[in-house]
């Protein structure tokens, strides 16, 4: 079931939407080589607790996964393209790190990721992730009134096949509002014209997820919540809160 918000609801995910865009910006800025994930995720919490907001990822446990999730933040490093787990791990020279963070805030949630570089960039890496943010542009853009799910899929995937990248299968978009995850899905691939109609009053978060190699395949890490590519190539993820108004596409999670 598809819920339509109100104005007053849309203004209030906003809200937690810029709570969220505050705690990645601050994550962003706290990465650095040497610094681990566990100390990012401490900066994700510290951000949440000063706003009164509270975390849709800590504790969320989809049928898949074998244990709750532990973390307010998903941090994904080269290979790893969606659900990492913070660990001690510190960050080196080059790596590429996916941020993904959720916020609820009076009762209403908004979800954002980030992709970015820590310290000295590879070329290919910062292709990866312009071509994502441009794909995240594209499916903004296509989540107007009168168009479909399929597309935002459609826009999304073009940018990235045209690039050349890989789109996982079976990941993607989802709406969003009392709950993180809402109906409808919204494909990072799909055909133009299908799916569910796109009205006014709509929340979808908006998330391609690219591999570098090509290739689509992946595999769940040990930790039962970690995607990898099964080829070993890099990943990027990059994500918006996007209501859908009569006055075209608003991000609720700008920063």
């Amino acid at each position: 079931m598809v819920e339509l918000k109100t104005d007053t609801s849309i203004d209030a995910m906003h809200a937690a939407g810029q709570v969220l865009g505050r705690t990645l910006t601050a994550v962003r800025q706290a990465a650095d080589v040497g610094v681990s994930l566990l100390e990012l995720d401490e900066v994700a919490r510290g951000v949440l607790r000063e706003a009164g907001a509270s975390s849709p990822f800590l504790g969320y446990r989809p049928s898949f996964a074998p244990v709750p999730f532990p973390a307010v933040i998903c941090a994904s490093v080269n290979d790893a393209i969606v659900h990492g787990i913070p660990t001690g791990y510190r960050l080196r020279d080059g790596d590429l790190v996916s941020i993904d963070c959720g916020a609820e805030l009076d009762g209403w949630a908004s979800d954002s990721a980030i992709s970015f570089v820590v310290g000295e960039p590879r070329p290919a890496d910062v292709r990866l992730i312009e071509t994502a943010e441009r794909a995240l542009a594209a499916g903004i853009e296509a989540a107007v009134v009168g168009n479909r799910t399929g597309d935002i899929a459609h826009a999304i995937g073009t940018v990235c096949r045209d690039a050349g990248y890989g789109v996982p299968q079976g990941f993607g978009g989802h709406g969003i509002g009392r709950r993180m995850h809402e109906d409808p899905s919204v494909p990072n691939e799909g055909r133009p014209g299908r799916g569910f109609p796109l009205r006014h009053g709509m929340a979808l978060a908006i998330e391609p997820m690219l591999i570098a190699s090509g290739r689509d395949g992946y595999h769940e890490a040990p930790d039962g919540w970690t995607l990898r590519t099964n080829d070993g190539s890099r990943a990027a993820h990059v994500e918006h809160t996007v209501a859908i108004t009569d006055d075209g596409p608003r991000i609720l999670s700008a920063r």
